[in-house]
């Protein structure tokens, strides 16, 4: 709230170069901001009574978007990537797969293995379980076991996170 939109009785006021003018009437405050040729700013709403400072409106606004953009700019997102199996792998085709997925944890992201059942396999699903167990076994050096494999249609998945 800028201004005239501040209908507070009483403001804990901070001047233009940050000092604290104490509390006192909004009205008291709005005629210093004039005066100063700046506006009044409520800075904290929850604060009793609120706190309100003389600020030039538009710079504390680009001030306010600038640091929004700096901590967005620090955030790290996760992504989620996916591997594949299939109930009949071979080793070395499971080992290439968990090198990718070591690589991926390796940068940050959380991992979802899948293990698809096509056809006839749907029947031996308890028996391929130990494959996934294997990915987890040979990736316990740096990952953890988010989710513990489960069954979800014709797959089964698992999430994997980095060790912290």
């Amino acid at each position: 709230m800028i201004n005239e939109q501040i209908r507070d009785r009483e403001v804990r006021l901070i001047g233009e170069d940050g000092e604290q003018l104490g509390i006192m009437s909004s009205r008291e405050a709005m005629k210093l901001a004039e005066e100063a040729g700046l506006d009044l700013v409520k800075i904290a709403p929850t604060a009793k009574p609120p706190v309100c400072k003389i600020v030039d409106y538009g710079k504390f606004k680009y001030e306010q978007t600038r640091k929004e953009k700096e901590a967005k700019k620090k955030q790290k997102v996760i992504d989620v990537k996916e591997i594949r199996l299939s109930p009949n792998i071979d080793t070395n085709d499971l080992n290439t797969k968990v090198n990718a997925a070591r690589k991926f944890l390796s940068k940050g992201d959380r991992v979802k293995v899948t293990l698809r059942f096509r056809g006839r396999e749907m029947a031996h699903m308890a028996n391929s379980k130990h494959i996934l167990d294997d990915v987890a076994e040979s990736l316990s050096d740096i990952a953890v076991v988010e989710k513990a494999p489960k069954v979800e249609g014709r797959s089964m998945t698992m999430f994997l996170t980095e060790k912290r």
